[in-house]
């Protein structure tokens, strides 16, 4: 599988270094560590800030969301992998600004542990308060009756930019991190894989599929889903997943909701909004709104071709997170 790149060992920093200097007017490297990354706007006194982190290789997410309206600072890990909590430490020390610092981030092992840890040596060691909120939107992941061991794939974007909003109409930090629970049980999020990706370090696919075969629920490491097939048609795909979604959260007829069809990282556009389409098509006919929609590549696997459908049901207070404007590298909403 080719790769545009140098030593496999260096990606990872190449990568932050060609951000840098693509879009030095929107971020800025903290000299404490080259995987700490935040703002080079100004931020306001008192204002809560946005964390994000996780691992390479999910671009736009997580760097690309750094910016006016959505995350404060990010943290980032080796390829799929938790930053370590040394990053995390230093962007929450830059970003605080005296009402302390939520922590956002997906349900995993090592960012579980290793956001955590960094929480308790911004408490211990700088006095500094953090909240922190998980995205467990993977309805694939694990049963309803264990949604805390869900894991967290592109639903994470629609907290990231409720979080961010809840930031800036000034929440304090226990209102933002309300905020951002809010959005999370509100999400829920199903994925179809096509066809595997390869890390940089070892050039092998991630799993295996067969020439004509999908896997619905496969996670955005490659995780194992819950049921492998023959391809389908972008009907059949996205009734499937629509379907599994509205099986495990209650949207009325006549609520509205934000929609993100998420491409994995080879899937052309002309296919999402193929997909687009028939989503529309399936919550039309249940009487449910679509208040927000947004179609592309937002939390990426590297080269991995499928698609993720996230549905958010939406109340007042998250239409207006959602009607935030967000200026950010990779992603702008006026």
């Amino acid at each position: 599988m080719k790769k545009l790149i140098n030593n496999p060992t260096n990606v990872v920093e190449e990568m932050i270094e060609g951000y840098m200097k693509a879009h030095s007017d929107y971020i800025r490297q903290l000299p404490e560590n080259n995987r700490s990354l935040v703002t080079a706007r100004q931020t306001r006194d008192n204002k809560v800030g946005i964390l994000i982190g996780g691992g390479s290789g999910h671009e736009p997410g997580f760097m690309g969301y750094v910016g006016d309206g959505m995350a404060d600072g990010v943290a980032v890990g080796n390829i799929f992998a938790s930053p370590s909590p040394d990053p995390i430490l230093e962007v929450t020390k830059a970003i605080d600004k005296g009402a302390g610092v939520v922590y956002l981030y997906g349900n995993y092992a090592g960012d579980v542990m290793n956001f955590g840890m960094a929480a308790e040596m911004a408490d211990l060691e700088e006095d500094i308060q953090v909240g922190s909120a998980l995205a467990t939107d993977d309805v694939a992941s694990a049963p309803k009756e264990e949604m805390e061991k869900r894991r967290g794939i592109a639903g994470e974007f629609f907290i990231y930019k409720a979080a961010g909003a809840a930031a800036d109409f000034g929440y304090n930090l226990e209102n933002v991190v309300r905020v951002a629970e809010k959005a999370n049980s509100n999400t829920r999020s199903m994925g179809v894989g096509l066809s595997p990706c390869s890390l940089p370090q070892t050039g092998k696919p991630s799993f295996e599929l067969r020439e004509n075969e999908m896997e619905i629920g496969l996670g955005h490491h490659g995780e194992p889903g819950i049921e492998k097939g023959p391809l389908e048609t972008a009907d059949h795909v996205a009734d499937r997943l629509v379907k599994d979604i509205l099986q495990d959260i209650q949207i009325n007829k006549g609520e509205q909701v934000a929609v993100l069809v998420n491409g994995l990282g080879s899937t052309p556009r002309m296919e999402l909004y193929i997909v687009y389409r028939r989503v529309e098509q399936l919550l039309k006919e249940q009487g449910i709104g679509i208040y927000r929609s947004y179609v592309g590549d937002y939390i990426t696997s590297l080269e991995m071709g499928g698609c993720s459908v996230t549905i958010m049901k939406l109340d007042a207070e998250l239409k207006k997170t959602m009607d935030h404007p967000v200026n950010c590298p990779m992603f702008v909403q006026k």
